[in-house]
């Protein structure tokens, strides 16, 4: 269906179906290299709803740092809808763990937070692997995190605010990063129709 085509062809479905497949199945597709570090979030309504976006996106993993509710939780639970046994998860007692596991690794760490020296998150090329840290709701990214990241990321904010809610946040960014690498290369996504 092209743009402007919309109400002429009634043929059309909408995919208000999980994908029909197995979880084993699921589980050996192909994970985007993307990680999303969660600093010190305060709320567990906000982690399981970057659960239920990393899910959407089949990242390679969250990873939770902090005080940031990790699976098991209640109330990650009733936000990420269902969707904590498809996304990779490990949880670091302090952000500097999870920063030191993904550079052993080779992984990028990038951060999310409007700083001063902070790059248009549409005006980058993002590499693969890549981490993105995120940051606690009233504080952000603490300043030594940012420290160690290669590069600073943010989102332009057009109102009185200087930012958005961080669940908000990890979905644009999220779908942006994977927008620019569905460009380099051939994406599969999840079948739309039984």
């Amino acid at each position: 269906m092209k743009p402007g085509d919309y109400g002429k062809e009634t043929s059309f479905q909408v995919r208000n179906f999980d994908i029909d497949m197995s979880t084993g199945d699921y589980n050996k597709l192909v994970k985007h290299p993307l990680y999303l570090i969660l600093d010190n979030l305060r709320s567990a309504f906000n982690v399981g709803s970057i659960f239920r976006c990393a899910d959407a996106a089949r990242l390679a993993g969250i990873y939770t740092c902090g005080y940031t509710a990790h699976p098991p939780h209640k109330k990650l639970d009733k936000t990420a809808l269902g969707t904590l046994a498809f996304v990779p998860t490990k949880h670091f007692e302090t952000t500097e763990e999870a920063l030191a596991h993904l550079s052993y690794e080779g992984i990028n760490i990038w951060a999310l937070e409007t700083t001063s020296h902070s790059v248009d998150y549409t005006k980058v090329n993002y590499p693969k692997p890549l981490a993105i840290v995120l940051g606690n709701e009233a504080l952000g990214v603490e300043r030594n995190i940012l420290e160690k990241c290669q590069s600073l990321l943010q989102i332009p904010m057009y109102g009185y605010k200087n930012s958005l809610n961080v669940a908000n946040a990890a979905a644009i960014t999220t779908f942006e990063i994977l927008r620019q690498w569905a460009e380099d290369s051939k994406v599969t996504t999840c079948p739309t129709s039984k």
